[in-house]
């Protein structure tokens, strides 16, 4: 990710979350979903506290395969998603088959001014020119509305899931004090931290590995350097078991941002 190395120019950013265009099944089976107290935390603004959930519109944007999109469902808003990836889409929409969706980006969403009471990215911010995305936001929202900007990361705090975090090259440990970059017509409001964790086995961390942008874009020799490091530290010095079940540990960071 952007925020926790040497920021990213355009070119190496596009090259990175192309990455992504295809594995839609293997990213949607892998990556883990969002808590419903992250989301209840985003939306719990006074300007919608009296409204139904059902009359508040989101647009997902970088929606992926759906995870936080399904977060958003079963919180009961109108969400429409919005992803570069037509094979993301495809997958979302297999998953969440009533969710109306728009093969676009953060730049460009193809959506109406002032049609939606938020906008959300989750896990996607980084492959985003900040400027371009916040001045698209500030059209499509409603005068009241607001963006969420939303990463899950492995809780590197616990030592275990810090040198796993590095075997793998996850690249979305945040930096302590990173706060996201953002265009004028957006500014940083609050800041909300989720712990929680995620039932996986080790062939699970192994998948999970395969499922990031470095490992997506790295050479067939150093993917298997990867893999065999990665065997190496959970089977022989970790000593756990094939098929054995661990709690990987999850911090989920989330940003509300309002029109400037």
């Amino acid at each position: 990710m952007a925020s926790s190395g040497p920021k990213l120019d355009g070119l190496r950013r596009r090259q990175l979350g192309g990455s992504y265009r295809t594995g839609a099944e293997h990213y949607d089976r892998i990556r883990p979903g969002y808590p419903a107290e992250a989301v209840d935390w985003l939306f719990g603004v006074p300007s919608l506290a009296e409204r139904p959930a059902a009359s508040i519109s989101v647009a997902d944007v970088g929606a992926g395969t759906g995870k936080y999109t399904a977060a958003l469902l079963s919180a009961g808003f109108r969400v429409h998603a919005v992803e570069p990836s037509a094979d993301m889409l495809a997958q979302l929409s297999r998953t969440l088959p009533d969710v109306p969706v728009t093969e676009g980006t953060a730049e460009h969403t193809g959506l109406p001014d002032t049609s939606f009471d938020a906008v959300t990215v989750a896990q996607a911010w980084h492959w985003c020119d900040p400027a371009a995305a916040s001045a698209e936001f500030a059209r499509i929202l409603t005068p009241d509305g607001f963006a969420g900007l939303v990463w899950n990361q492995l809780d590197v705090n616990v030592p275990w899931v810090h040198r796993f975090s590095r075997i793998i090259h996850a690249g979305d440990v945040l930096r302590p004090g990173f706060r996201p970059e953002l265009g004028p017509q957006l500014q940083l409001q609050e800041f909300h931290t989720t712990s929680w964790s995620v039932a996986m086995t080790p062939e699970d961390l192994a998948e999970l590995a395969k499922s990031r942008a470095y490992y997506l874009s790295a050479s067939e020799s150093t993917r298997a350097k990867v893999l065999a490091n990665l065997s190496w530290y959970l089977y022989e010095h970790l000593g756990h078991a094939p098929g054995q079940e661990l709690q990987l540990p999850y911090l989920t960071f989330t940003w509300r941002a309002v029109r400037a």
